[in-house]
């Protein structure tokens, strides 16, 4: 899906894309040792595929968008100043921008991002925060584990009776996050508690219509059927 939409070369570093490194003269100087030489050359092919797609985002198509999203969310998180800055930029989506928190200012949508299965099941439990609890952008704590991939705190959520058809502002469910994401363990998971793959977001999209993943769609698509 959309794996034609950078450049040849953008990821490879074959001399035939627009994101190879190196000037026209062949002529570029890296230092000698092969470890510097090989992470100068990888942050300078990074840093160039990442300008060249922020000026895509603009004529970009949602389903391009949704793929290359998912493909930031396979990258480990970062921690501390490298989290400010994301590939692609912030259009891509709103949730994977990262930043340090001090933990007095932190919310219970920011301790879901962080995983901290025990700080929101004492908050659920002592009825401190309603688990259907949303953000301003609608989004509910499963939305936010799903797009994480964080399935025990997903399944922490359910056994706290989450509302696993919630929508967000677009009307997205947590299982259009998981499916764009391609968090396969969860979307089975999500399917397998009740979730329903027949509701459409705002733009009329079904959850399998959001992923570049054959697999994730596969199994939404025989659940879709099941339930027609």
């Amino acid at each position: 899906m959309a794996s034609s939409f950078l450049p040849a070369g953008a990821i490879t570093g074959d001399s035939g894309g627009e994101l190879s490194s190196g000037d026209d003269s062949g002529e570029v100087e890296f230092p000698h040792s092969p470890e510097i030489e090989e992470t100068s050359c990888l942050a300078e092919l990074f840093e160039k595929a990442a300008a060249h797609l922020q000026g895509l985002i603009q004529v970009a198509s949602r389903e391009q968008l949704l793929y290359l999203y998912a493909r930031y969310k396979q990258i480990p998180e970062k921690k501390g100043k490298e989290a400010n800055t994301g590939f692609g930029g912030p259009v891509i989506s709103s949730l994977y921008h990262e930043e340090t928190i001090r933990e007095e200012d932190k919310n219970i949508f920011d301790y879901c991002r962080e995983n901290n299965i025990d700080h929101i099941t004492k908050a659920i439990k002592s009825k401190n925060v309603d688990v259907n609890v949303k953000d301003e952008e609608g989004r509910a704590l499963l939305h936010w584990a799903c797009d994480r991939g964080h399935k025990e705190l997903v399944t922490v959520l359910l056994q706290h009776r989450a509302d696993i058809n919630c929508q967000d502002n677009e009307g997205q469910t947590a299982l259009h996050y998981a499916s764009a994401c391609e968090f396969l363990d969860i979307v089975e998971l999500l399917l397998q508690s009740g979730a329903d793959p027949t509701l459409r977001d705002q733009d009329g999209c079904l959850p399998e219509e959001v992923t570049g993943c054959k697999t994730v769609s596969l199994v939404l698509q025989r659940h879709t059927t099941g339930k027609a």
